[in-house]
């Protein structure tokens, strides 16, 4: 990322550095303090500057209401609530999530997608390249949350002593799924394909889970043998885990509502102590990409 000193921020933005000291004193604009100077991101600078721009009276553009949908987490939750954003929540995974940021009826969407690469593997870009591809999207921001642990949630002991994939399959344990559309389904979706299988070989239960706590509870009351969420998801629930991969789960959301004060309030959130000591708490998280820009278009 690229920081402008103060003469060079106002150089760039086309003010006076006594009106730049202004903003800066008034908590208007993004900035850092290092070493007793301040220090002004230019690209936050940019969309600082476009969610100001006025627009002509056809070109309005209703504010989507403060709420953040997409997929269910419970860190993303309790900083829903912790951080006073004012922010609510939608759960409905990643693809639903993303249709309706497009329509600009949530203010942001929590999302996890996964796909595989030219050479087979896990891409790591998969939220990067669903924004890319969403139709409407063209001034789309993807801010990191965190990076967290998916695996086999099992009950207490592992009695079938699963160890992957590969076991489930060959002694057809009963699986609990997730709806389409979400990113622990995209999830399973692309390793089975990596295993050169697909849904039609899983001992499946019938009834999707809506949610990862909603999956685990059906592994806790013997329902399902397995099934595929986060670790968090599978501690609160008293479950035993077994890793499969780390992944992306970030928010993403249009440039002009980075600055909206509910978004503000949660991103500053992001880089406080108390995020990294519940991330710590709940276990299978990584909270230190934690409020990086990752990808603007």
């Amino acid at each position: 990322m690229e920081f402008l000193t103060t003469s060079e921020a106002a150089d760039y933005l086309r003010l006076g550095e006594r009106k730049l000291y202004e903003l800066v004193t008034n908590g208007a604009i993004p900035c850092t303090k290092v070493t007793g100077k301040w220090l002004f991101p230019r690209h936050e600078l940019d969309l600082w500057v476009l969610s100001g721009m006025a627009r002509p009276a056809g070109m309005l553009t209703a504010e989507p209401p403060p709420v953040v949908g997409g997929s269910q987490d419970e860190l993303l939750d309790w900083s829903l609530r912790e951080s006073g954003s004012g922010l609510g929540s939608m759960t409905e995974g990643s693809a639903r999530g993303l249709e309706r940021l497009q329509r600009d009826e949530v203010m942001a969407v929590a999302v996890h997608f996964h796909s595989l690469d030219a050479e087979g593997n896990l891409a790591a870009d998969a939220n990067m390249t669903a924004l890319r591809d969403a139709p409407d999207l063209h001034d789309a921001l993807l801010v990191a949350f965190v990076r967290r642990e998916q695996g086999l949630v099992l009950p207490p002991g592992n009695p079938k002593q699963l160890r992957g994939l590969a076991d489930v399959l060959a002694l057809g344990a009963r699986m609990a799924t997730r709806q389409p559309g979400t990113g622990a389904q995209m999830l399973l979706d692309v390793l089975l394909t990596r295993a050169g299988a697909s849904m039609r070989d899983l001992r499946r239960v019938e009834t999707p889970a809506l949610t990862g706590p909603d999956l685990a509870e059906l592994v806790r009351a013997g329902q399902a043998d397995c099934g595929v969420a986060t670790r968090a998801a599978a501690r609160s629930a008293g479950l035993d885990f077994v890793p499969l991969v780390w992944e992306n789960f970030d928010l993403a959301m249009r440039q002009r509502s980075y600055f909206r004060p509910p978004m503000q309030a949660l991103i500053r959130f992001l880089g406080e102590r108390r995020l990294r000591q519940r991330a710590e708490e709940l276990t299978g998280y990584d909270p230190s990409p934690a409020g990086q820009i990752r990808f603007a278009a």
